[in-house]
């Protein structure tokens, strides 16, 4: 084994020039819109579940989270081999691209998109394949169906799209679906998807049913308000679920997060009311903010988008002024969640004096 000559231990030239991941801010005395959390914390008979596994910690969780697992295939109505879990969605996206990507394969999503994309792909040795979204700031489907090539390997569709909120509907994802080859598979990404208010915008679960090459992602990170415990799932056919589950890393479901997410899924109803009073605030911010002359793309997740471009980064500081935290991306636009009612009307008065 030979050492560099500086003496450094070596690592990886390419993470050199690796995007890092921007989290939303965090300011003492300063209300946090930046990160799509609910503004809600557990509910009772979920923050009971975490406190009785919480004095079980001194045990290994169950590695493979076969209660969960079941759990969810009951939710779902679907079999318990085509499920599994991660640390968090974007775990769950990791592991895809880990399983079906060798090496120089590609990795096709839109731009903007999820920024934990182009890292998570490069981290897995994969090439990144890029579509900018419409003018309306949506997935372009027949661009991306027209820059699948060979060595295209997976498919990124975030919907509702996030950082901007905008969805693709049924008649044309039904047709992306139906047009893409088999041997590409598409990752309907739906960490937003008990906030969708159009009936329009579809199901992922019920598309990919009979489907050979397609999986769906969500979370309980942001409807389920267990940011803080980083737990997603996929439902996808089963051989992409076992070879998800070979890429897993051991023992990073944790026990807390487990017993919290079949605790919520009990609770669904009570949790999804909550869901509906933020589409409500939602459509009520949107209106406003319409009416103060921003854009503002029809939103279908927890937050709003201002496609504000060069005037972002100003936005977001001027909205710290106010004692607001909003989630800006340079020279595109902002992303602002939607909080409680008083922190809403706090935002909207921030933007009128823009």
């Amino acid at each position: 084994m030979t050492s560099r000559p500086d003496g450094a231990v070596h690592t990886r030239a390419d993470l050199d020039s690796l995007p890092n991941y921007v989290p939303g801010r965090s300011v003492p005395g300063a209300v946090k819109l930046a990160s799509n959390e609910v503004p809600g914390g557990p509910l009772p008979s979920v923050a009971e579940a975490i406190a009785e596994a919480a004095a079980q910690v001194n045990r290994y969780p169950d590695m493979g989270a076969s209660a969960l697992i079941d759990r969810l295939a009951r939710e779902l109505d679907v079999p318990a081999e085509q499920v599994s879990v991660g640390c968090g969605s974007v775990s769950v996206c990791l592991q895809l691209v880990q399983a079906i990507c060798d090496p120089g394969d590609e990795v096709l999503f839109a731009w903007r998109s999820f920024e934990a994309y182009p890292i998570l792909t490069r981290v897995a040795g994969a090439t990144q394949v890029t579509v900018p979204l419409d003018d309306d700031h949506t997935h372009d489907l027949d661009a991306m169906l027209a820059a699948i090539t060979p060595r295209t390997r997976v498919v990124f569709v975030c919907n509702p799209n996030n950082p901007t909120g905008t969805a693709v509907r049924r008649e044309e994802l039904e047709r992306f679906l139906d047009a893409v080859p088999s041997h590409v598979l598409v990752a309907l990404d739906e960490a937003y998807r008990e906030f969708v208010s159009d009936e329009e915008v579809p199901d992922g679960v019920d598309l990919a049913r009979g489907r050979s090459n397609v999986a769906v992602l969500r979370t309980f990170s942001k409807a389920y308000g267990l940011a803080g415990l980083r737990i997603g799932y996929a439902y996808a056919p089963a051989q992409v679920t076992a070879a998800l589950r070979k890429v897993f890393v051991p023992f990073s479901v944790n026990a807390l997060a487990q017993a919290a997410a079949i605790a919520s899924l009990d609770a669904k109803a009570e949790l999804l009311e909550r869901c509906a009073e933020i589409v409500v605030e939602r459509d009520r911010v949107r209106e406003a903010l319409l009416a103060a002359g921003f854009e503002v793309p029809r939103t279908q997740a927890n937050f709003v988008w201002l496609p504000l471009g060069e005037r972002a980064v100003a936005f977001a500081e001027h909205a710290l002024e106010h004692k607001l935290v909003v989630r800006p991306f340079a020279g595109d636009g902002v992303r602002v969640t939607i909080g409680t009612a008083e922190e809403n009307d706090r935002l909207i008065e921030a933007a009128r004096a823009f």
